[in-house]
């Protein structure tokens, strides 16, 4: 299975967010510029992002984002369940557009769907605190 840039760039802005000092307001285009990704695309996911009340954004001059919630309160399993477009990894799974002539006697769906929802209970065992353990390590690299 492989995440979209959407959610991709979803889990960096939280990342990011999580290791600068509790309080500061971070700008997307400095986000942007440390990950070396499209200003316009993150506008897009922090919009989403405060939707979901992960972020917080603060319009003004002097505004910007921070996170809403502790890192310890962000599941990365529901991040990603809400950020992904859709899990369909075959044709099949798409039961309105799903023209395969076997899917009636085939069992690949069933295997599939089963590795889908182990690798989603495993993403759903880890929070953002998790990822950033080595939050020095992470603004080294960044800076």
């Amino acid at each position: 299975m492989r995440l979209t840039n959407y959610t991709d760039y979803s889990l960096r802005v939280l990342i990011y967010l999580a290791t600068v000092e509790p309080g500061r307001l971070s700008q997307i285009k400095e986000i942007a510029d440390s990950y070396s990704i499209s200003k316009n695309h993150l506008m897009k996911v922090t919009y989403q992002l405060g939707k979901l009340g992960y972020i917080e954004t603060i319009r003004g001059r002097n505004g910007g984002i921070k996170l809403a919630k502790n890192p310890k309160e962000i599941n990365i399993g529901e991040v990603v369940k809400q950020t992904e477009e859709d899990f369909l990894m075959v044709e099949c799974f798409d039961e309105q557009n799903n023209s395969c002539k076997i899917t009636s006697v085939c069992g690949l769906k069933h295997i599939l769907n089963e590795a889908l929802q182990a690798y989603l209970t495993v993403l759903s065992r880890y929070t953002l605190a998790d990822i950033i353990t080595s939050e020095k390590l992470i603004r080294e690299v960044l800076s």
